[in-house]
């Protein structure tokens, strides 16, 4: 079995890389935050133009043909440059209106939108500017029309995003997508794809860190060499390569439908919801000093962990979804490993 990314997909990797280098370096994430735009319109077209909102659909229904594997490549992406752009929640999106008359607005870059899985009020990115939401209300899925009930744009700790409350028992106009099978299904895409971000912020807070490990000197000497920044960096290193193995597992669960899909996604959503966060954490540290100032990038990252952690379910919630899944396989007398 090949456990590594195909040829074709790390070209799309790579693709990805080479436009968000481009597009979405610092000097671009920090003028938009500086113009106080809701997300980087150029960066948007961009990436609408490279097929990114329909990576995963049919080719018959508009989009590229590909599969959620790929898409966790792109979110990865986005992750590490903290993109400006609402590429995430397109995707989550996209696969759950796939069916109705949002999808092709959607996939051409016209409509964005916002998503939310709590069912109760929640701090959701792009809300503001989402012409629609999709999210869960009890125990069903619905899709609202926002573009005359747009949630207010709220202060917030991740300047990259704009963010608002999502409330769904305030939104009028809501129509049902369907009840615990299609909730499900939305939960492990946007479990999956917020983990994939999640995993692609830390993998360049852990490249950030070895590299600058290997610049600043202390008495004489590169502070890499010093043994406690060795274990901290050998840390992250287990914490990155444990999130990468649970995302592509998720990923690839998603697009085979394999039975266990709903576990390996609650699975990713808390390893990368805990180890982003000490990632990050420890990337602050490795830096010292400059990592606590507004110049540096690593608060960026820091702050766009905190959100994405709860967003579709923190660590614990999933957790708790986890024990629900495996005492239905064990009652059901089906083996968890």
């Amino acid at each position: 079995m090949d456990f590594e990314l195909s040829d074709d997909q790390r070209a799309l990797r790579d693709a990805a890389t080479e436009l968000l280098d481009d597009r979405a370096g610092s000097a671009q994430v920090r003028a938009v935050i500086d113009a106080g735009l809701p997300f980087d319109v150029e960066l948007w077209k961009a990436m609408v133009d490279q097929g990114w909102t329909g990576i995963a659909v049919p080719e018959a229904a508009g989009g590229v043909g590909l599969g959620w594997v790929e898409a966790a490549v792109l979110a990865e992406a986005s992750g590490a440059h903290v993109a400006p752009a609402p590429i995430v929640q397109s995707m989550v999106a996209v696969d759950a209106l796939r069916e109705t008359s949002w999808v092709d607005g959607l996939i051409a870059g016209d409509v964005v939108a916002c998503v939310g899985a709590a069912g109760t009020p929640e701090v959701v990115p792009y809300a503001p500017s989402a012409a629609v939401a999709v999210c869960r209300r009890a125990d069903e899925l619905v899709v609202v029309d926002l573009r005359e009930q747009r949630p207010t744009r709220e202060p917030a700790m991740d300047v990259t995003r704009e963010v608002g409350w999502l409330v769904p028992g305030s939104l009028t106009g809501a129509q049902s997508l369907g009840g615990d099978a299609v909730v499900q299904r939305f939960v492990d895409r946007g479990a999956t794809a917020y983990a994939a971000e999640l995993l692609g912020a830390a993998q360049h807070m852990l490249d950030e860190s070895a590299a600058y490990a290997k610049e600043r000197v202390q008495f004489d000497r590169p502070i890499g060499s010093f043994q406690a920044v060795k274990h901290r960096l050998a840390d992250m290193l287990v914490d990155v390569e444990g999130m990468r193995s649970a995302v592509y597992w998720a990923a690839w669960c998603i697009a085979a439908e394999h039975p266990d899909a709903s576990i390996a996604a609650s699975t990713a959503k808390v390893w990368c919801s805990d180890a982003a966060r000490r990632v990050v954490g420890s990337a602050l540290q490795v830096h010292g000093g400059i990592g606590f100032t507004w110049e540096h990038d690593v608060h960026l990252y820091l702050k766009r962990v905190q959100l994405d952690a709860l967003a579709f379910g923190d660590a614990a919630t999933h957790r708790t979804r986890l024990a629900h899944l495996l005492r239905a396989k064990l009652e059901a007398g089906e083996s968890v490993l």
